[in-house]
């Protein structure tokens, strides 16, 4: 009996130090020598979202080299990833684009001057169609009025348009005068300056895309297989795009926050009015619908969004209004008479023009 009094005070005792070095511990992680369990296990999974958001400095540099960025678009349909690149257009082949039947073709058809009808016409009665014959009164009033005619006045009216076709042979063999010369040369010279002020080179947008569709995949994964092909699309023609191809792996495809574009939110958030516009969805939706109208070569959008348009003068008023000042007091005011509702639908009508001209792939 008294062993197992012992023992028991023994394990008492293991206790009561086991508990003193769980409270040293405790004491410790206040001091901040060690971490919680929980807290780390926190901190773990924060670092791996965090890290799965952030681009490394290896991916910043080989994106820099190439000149290509990777684009994330989100569309009713879902968020897709696709590859955008600037370049002068004098670099660029535009994309082919499939030219759409016209249903109504037949309607707007109009015959060709200079076209020959070469179908015959049978006619049943064709005397009824005979030119007839003048009456003889008729004839002879006519022949009458002529012979009433003096022949002298006759004589001077012919003499008068011989001279008058001499005169205006004499015109048309005349040289012009040097003055004329000299305005016509100052003219070319004009049209000359003009076609090369317009032939000055500019920076265009470039995608993924191929005959006018814009290639967007699902996932990483699959646009990253998809640049390692042989495929062919419209980037092929991009004097990086070999570079890219052997150096691009998936941890690298990390569009940073200047490249994410939320299509799906625009049409709601003008619906809400303009206390709930926001500006920088609206600004950025602007850009990547631009930049799509003009690779994918769709001409209505570049018409919604072209200057002047009700849609860009939104733009206009929403950077004046962030910029602050008096303009962006004005530029406020000026909001308040662009219709909501107006907007909205406009932009309905952009977003369903881009989003008919996706390829969806895995």
């Amino acid at each position: 009996m008294e062993e197992d009094i012992e023992e028991a005070s023994a394990d008492a005792d293991a206790d009561v130090d086991a508990l003193a070095d769980t409270e040293i511990d405790d004491d410790a992680v206040e001091d901040g020598d060690i971490e919680d369990d929980a807290d780390a296990e926190d901190d773990a999974d924060f670092d791996e979202e965090e890290g799965g958001r952030e681009r490394s400095a290896q991916a910043d540099a080989m994106w820099n080299d190439v000149r290509i960025e990777p684009v994330e678009i989100a569309l009713l349909k879902g968020v897709g990833f696709t590859l955008r690149a600037y370049r002068l257009n004098t670099e660029l082949t535009p994309t082919e684009v499939d030219e759409e039947e016209d249903d109504f073709a037949i309607l707007h058809r109009r015959p060709a001057e200079d076209e020959e009808d070469d179908r015959v016409v049978i006619l049943e009665n064709a005397e009824l169609f005979e030119d007839e014959e003048p009456e003889p009164a008729a004839v002879e009033a006519s022949s009458a009025k002529s012979r009433k005619k003096p022949a002298k006045k006759d004589d001077a009216d012919s003499d008068e348009s011989d001279e008058s076709d001499e005169a205006a042979e004499l015109d048309k063999d005349s040289d012009k005068p040097a003055d004329t010369d000299d305005e016509d040369a100052e003219a070319e010279d004009d049209e000359d300056e003009e076609e090369e002020e317009e032939e000055e080179p500019e920076e265009v947008p470039a995608f993924l895309s191929h005959r006018g569709k814009l290639l967007l995949f699902r996932s990483v994964e699959g646009l990253v297989e998809f640049v390692k092909s042989d495929a062919e699309h419209d980037l092929t023609q991009l004097d990086t795009w070999e570079s890219l191809r052997k150096r691009i792996t998936v941890a690298a495809v990390v569009p940073t926050d200047e490249n994410h574009y939320e299509l799906d939110l625009v049409v709601e958030n003008l619906r809400g009015g303009q206390d709930a516009w926001d500006t920088d969805l609206l600004l950025a939706a602007g850009e990547a619908a631009r930049d799509l109208a003009y690779a994918l070569r769709l001409e209505p959008v570049r018409t919604a969004l072209s200057p002047g348009s009700p849609l860009d003068d939104l733009d206009e008023g929403l950077r004046a209004a962030a910029a602050g000042g008096m303009g962006g007091f004005f530029a406020k005011r000026r909001l308040k008479k662009i219709g909501a509702q107006q907007a909205a639908l406009g932009w309905r009508t952009i977003i369903g023009k881009i989003s008919a001209a996706v390829d969806w792939r895995d």
